[in-house]
C-alpha cells in the first residue's frame, strides 16, 4: 500500500490477498507438474519450458516499465500542460487538489480525442504515472464533482501500484499462454519427429499443453477476480478521499449507459484498454452471467451499492 491519504478497505485487500494466495499456489502445482512432466523429458524440451519463462519474464517486464507508452499509444492521447487550453486547465486543477488531499506525487496528464466518456491511470509507481481523460468524459460530466469522482478513482490505482500487482499476478498466465502455444505448434509442425524412435515426445509435449491449459483458465479467472476487487477498492478509496460517493455514482451511472449506445464495432478498437479504464467499454448487466465471470470490472449495481456502503459509513461520521 502506497504511503498517502487513501483509505485503505481490509475486506476487500484480505479478499485480494488470499487470490494473490491462490495464484501463488497454482504457480507452485504449476512449476510441480512441469518437474514431474520434465522427468520424461529430453533437454531440448526444458529449454522450451525455460525459454517460455524467460520470455514470459520479459513481457511481464516490459508492460510494468511500458504500460504508460503502450497505453497512451492505443488511447491516441496527449499529454497535455495547464497551458494548453480549457480542458486541460480544468484536468490539472481537479488533479491538484486531489493530490494536496491525498498527498502524492502529481502524474502527468493527457487526453484522448474521442467520443467514448471514460478515463484510465497507469504507470509502474506514482513518479512515473500518467492519467487519461478522453473528451467524451469532459463533454459528458459537465459538472467537476463528478469528474473529480472518476479521477479520484483512478489516482487511486496509482496510489494502491495496482499496475504492479496485476502485472505480478498476470506472469502466470504469460508464460501458460506461451507453453500452450509452443506445445501446440511444435505438435502440428511435427515436434516429435527428429527425435530417433522416442514415440514419448508427442505425449510429453500434449501433456505439457494440457497442463499449461488448466493453469492458464485457472489463472484467468482469478485475475479477472482480482481485477473486480481492485475496481470496487478504488472507487470505495475514492469516494472516501473527495467525501462524495454520490458523484461518483452519477458519473458511473452517466457514463456507463453512453458506453451501452455506442455501437459494438467501435468499443472493439479500444478492447486492449478494457483493463484500464474507470468502466469497460462494453455493455455490463447485472446478475452472475458469464460475462460478468470474465469482466475486468463488477457489474454497475455491484458498484453502486458498495457506494450506497460508503455513503452510510460517511453519514455515521458526521
Amino acid at each position: 500500500m502506497a504511503r498517502t491519504r487513501y483509505a485503505p478497505d481490509r475486506g476487500l485487500q484480505a479478499r485480494m490477498t488470499a487470490t494473490v494466495f491462490l495464484l501463488g499456489l497454482v504457480f507452485v502445482a504449476f512449476i510441480a507438474a512441469i518437474i514431474g512432466i520434465g522427468a520424461a523429458t529430453h533437454a531440448s524440451d526444458a529449454v522450451i519450458v525455460l525459454f517460455a519463462l524467460v520470455l514470459g519474464g520479459g513481457a511481464a517486464i516490459g508492460s510494468l516499465f511500458y504500460s504508460d507508452k503502450i497505453a497512451l499509444r492505443t488511447a491516441g492521447a496527449v499529454e497535455v500542460s495547464p497551458n494548453d487550453g480549457e480542458d486541460a486547465r480544468r484536468i490539472h486543477g481537479i488533479v491538484d487538489r486531489l493530490c494536496a488531499l491525498a498527498d502524492m506525487p502529481k502524474p502527468r496528464v493527457a487526453i484522448a480525442n474521442t467520443p467514448l466518456p471514460n478515463a484510465f491511470a497507469t504507470g509502474r509507481n506514482a513518479d512515473k504515472a500518467v492519467l487519461c481523460v478522453t473528451t467524451g468524459l469532459l463533454r459528458r460530466l459537465d459538472n467537476d464533482a463528478e469528474l473529480e469522482g472518476v479521477i479520484a478513482h483512478e489516482m487511486s490505482h496509482v496510489a494502491h501500484k495496482d499496475v504492479q500487482v496485476m502485472t505480478i499476478a498476470s506472469f502466470l498466465a504469460i508464460v501458460a499462454a506461451l507453453l500452450i502455444r509452443i506445445a501446440f505448434y511444435g505438435e502440428l509442425f511435427g515436434g516429435g519427429r527428429g527425435r530417433g524412435n522416442n514415440q514419448s515426445a508427442a505425449v510429453v509435449m500434449l501433456a505439457l499443453m494440457a497442463v499449461s491449459i488448466v493453469v492458464y483458465a485457472i489463472s484467468f479467472l482469478l485475475i479477472r477476480l482480482l481485477s473486480r476487487y481492485r475496481e470496487l477498492s478504488a472507487d470505495r478509496s475514492g469516494a472516501l478521499l473527495t467525501g462524495q460517493p454520490s458523484a461518483l455514482k452519477a458519473a458511473l451511472v452517466k457514463v456507463t449507459g453512453d458506453i451501452g449506445r455506442i455501437p459494438t464495432r467501435d468499443l472493439r478498437t479500444v478492447e486492449p484498454l478494457n483493463a484500464f479504464f474507470f468502466a469497460p467499454a462494453v455493455s455490463l448487466r447485472g446478475g452472475a452471467s458469464l460475462s460478468t465471470v470474465f469482466s475486468t470490472h463488477p457489474s454497475l449495481e455491484r458498484r453502486l451499492a458498495e457506494l450506497d456502503k460508503v455513503q452510510q459509513q460517511l453519514n455515521q461520521a458526521r
